[in-house]
């Protein structure tokens, strides 16, 4: 799926600020972000929604996600993880990520 951005990040050929990477994911920083911890977490292969994705896979990226928390020191205050599906949730990219937000208060409900 090279016209996907975030193909083309998990396979270096577009710019992303890197904070993880193994065989099955990336993390990296979002480029807007919308709070002061912005992480974006996507599996390497293209999977397009939550639906289609394994629950290996939704377990790895919400492992990841909370390791990532701790490394970020987010997590003692508390930090949100958000996983949009289609457009009217708000998914603009159709390629699954998990949102990993923190660093400042959240409100509910959202949106």
């Amino acid at each position: 799926m090279s016209e996907c951005i975030f193909c083309r990040i998990a396979q270096h050929q577009a710019k992303a600020d890197l904070i993880y990477e193994d065989d099955d994911i990336v993390a990296f920083r979002d480029l807007h972000p919308q709070a002061p911890t912005h992480i974006l977490l996507i599996p390497k292969g293209h999977i397009s929604t939550i639906e289609d994705a394994s629950p290996d896979m939704l377990g790895k990226l919400l492992s990841k996600a909370t390791e990532l928390a701790k490394k970020e020191g987010i997590s003692d205050k508390g930090y949100r993880t958000v996983i949009n599906c289609r457009e009217h949730a708000g998914q603009s990219v159709h390629h699954l990520h998990v949102h990993l937000l923190g660093g400042r208060w959240f409100h509910w409900p959202p949106g």
